[in-house]
This record gives structure tokens, sequence and C-alpha cells, in this order.
């Protein structure tokens, strides 16, 4: 079922969700699933399982670096199969553009319909590494709009090179990234505002937030939203904060401010326990009021731990 039909279905209930990363290559799926397991309790219609970009590492060979290009966390639509068939649950895999052509794109959408996967998260993803800009790959594309247009081309049946005819079309529910603090790279928010309701018109059904810890900025961003004709559900993201490092982290990778109050708790916590427990009281307090405002879902950051993201559901679902 698409992430929008579940919304609808809901006749403006909140609903649970949670995203998940692959476990790095040679890790069980089991421990996976053991942070899963304690979260189906809070029936989340949906499981978004991120996709991670090619990196370099380096391997000693006779007292020489060998720089070798890989993926550290592969198996993104295997995952997203392996959970849809144990928990009966709706997953959606995140799609690229960073580190893939057009046609392995075209390739890993005609798994998803093979598999009977209905939603997708298109996303320009993050530079590699070792670049201080976002540089497309050779062959793919460079911006996420590009991106969710290939999506909507193979749902009317077209396919790259109009290699293929064919009335079996796929049907994806296409999801994309919206900023409430604006995305890194944009110029300013209303500008950012104006290339998310591009996708929109591009074929974009949904929104998912990046991470914010002031409800005020979301609303805000929503009430801006509306006003230029975004009208698709718009999910907030909330992640709870973990670690003291977080302090510094957050802001610096995803470029977003902390409230002061938070902060402040969190500066006088004595070990990362006691952080732990602040950010799930914060999450708890902003997600009732988020629930109060009638946001269709509420959406976690799970990051592959899920003791606080259960003990956050238990007071909310």
């Amino acid at each position: 079922m698409k992430v929008t039909d579940h919304i609808e279905k809901a006749k403006g209930k909140t609903l649970f969700s949670f995203e998940i990363i692959p476990p790095v290559k040679g890790r069980s799926i089991r421990e996976l699933y053991n942070n899963i397991d304690p979260l189906m309790e809070f029936k989340p219609p949906f499981i978004d399982v991120t996709t991670s970009r090619e990196e370099y590492v380096y391997i000693e060979r006779g007292g020489l670096l060998d720089k070798k290009l890989t993926r550290m966390r592969p198996g993104t639509l295997g995952i997203c199969a392996s959970i849809k068939h144990k928990y009966d649950v709706d997953t959606v895999p995140h799609v690229l553009c960073g580190g893939f052509t057009k046609e392995e794109t075209e390739y890993l959408l005609v798994d998803c319909h093979y598999l009977g996967i209905d939603n997708v998260m298109a996303l320009r993803g993050d530079a590699m590494k070792d670049e201080k800009y976002f540089v497309p790959t050779k062959g793919g594309h460079e911006f996420t709009i590009d991106l969710v247009r290939q999506i909507q081309k193979l749902n009317c049946g077209q396919y790259l090179h109009d290699a293929v005819e064919t009335d079996n079309c796929a049907n994806f529910c296409i999801g994309v990234g919206g900023y409430p603090e604006k995305h890194l790279e944009a110029p300013s928010l209303k500008t950012d505002l104006m290339r998310l309701k591009e996708k929109v018109d591009a074929g974009a059904d949904y929104i998912v937030t990046q991470m914010f810890f002031d409800n005020h900025k979301y609303l805000k961003f929503v009430e801006a939203a509306k006003e230029i004709g975004i009208d698709v559900p718009i999910i907030p993201g909330i992640k709870p904060i973990a670690v003291k490092r977080h302090l510094q982290l957050l802001p610096q990778v995803f470029r977003i401010d902390l409230p002061q109050d938070l902060i402040d708790a969190v500066e006088s916590c004595k070990t990362n326990k006691e952080v732990r427990q602040v950010g799930v009281e914060w999450a708890i307090n902003q997600s009732k009021e988020l629930k109060e405002a009638g946001v269709p879902v509420l959406h976690y950051y799970s990051m592959g731990k899920s003791d606080n993201i259960k003990a956050i559901a238990s007071a909310l679902f």
C-alpha cells in the first residue's frame, strides 16, 4: 500500500513510522531484526530503509595503500524485501542520485516493482567523504527532481531509451525530503521551498522533513509550503539526541539549530545515559505537540537503535 493511502486510511489519526540503516556488510540481519521487533507493537504502516552511496577505502598491500571504491552498507532492497516478508509491513527504499547511473536506477526500480514495493524515497544523496561538494555520477542524475521525473516516467510505462513497451506499469508513491531550516546548499529558505514545489509538481506524493528540534520551525515551514501551493502530506522527521557529541555533530552535519533549553539540559548531564533520557523526554514533548497539531505521521530516525524510540512511542501510541 502507498504511504499516501495509509495516511488517507488513518482519517486524521497520527501514524508511527521509523527509518533504519542497513548493517555494515559482514554483519547479520538478526541485529537489525532485534531492533525492529520492539517497535512492531506500535503498528508502523511503513518502514524506511536508507541507501548509502559508495566510498573509498584504503587497503594496505605490501607497505602501500591501495585505494578502492566500495559500498560498506549494501543490501537496501534485500532488507526491504526481508522486512516486508517477515513483518507484513510496507517498506520504503531510499533511491539516490549519487552513486547510481540512470540505468542502475531503472534496474533498482524494476526490482522494486517485481517485489511489490509500492513506495520509494527519492533523494540526491550527500557528497562523497573526500569531496567538498556533491558531484553527480557519470550517467546519473544531478538533481532530485530529475530522479523524480525518471520514477514518474516509469509509472507511465516509459523506460530509458524507449527500449520497452508495456501495459504493466509501475505505480510508485514517491517521497522526497524537505528542510524546515533549508537545505545546507540552498541560498535561502524561500528558494529551497521553490525547489521543493518543483519536485512536487514533477510527481512527488509526500515529503519527509529533515530532523528539527523546534516545532515552530516545522509548523512555519508547512505554512509557507501551503502558501506556494504544496498540498501533499509533510511528515515531520524526529531524532532523539543520544550522546553529548550530538550538540556539535548535528548542527555541523545537518546545518540545524538546537534550542538553548535542550543544549542546557544536555550539557548538565554527567553521563550519556542521562543525555539519552533528556533526548527521549524532549522528543516525547516535541511529538505530543506535533500530534496535537494533527501531523499525518511521526517519523523517527532510529539509526539502528530502538530502545529510545520505543520509550518515545510508548508515551504516544
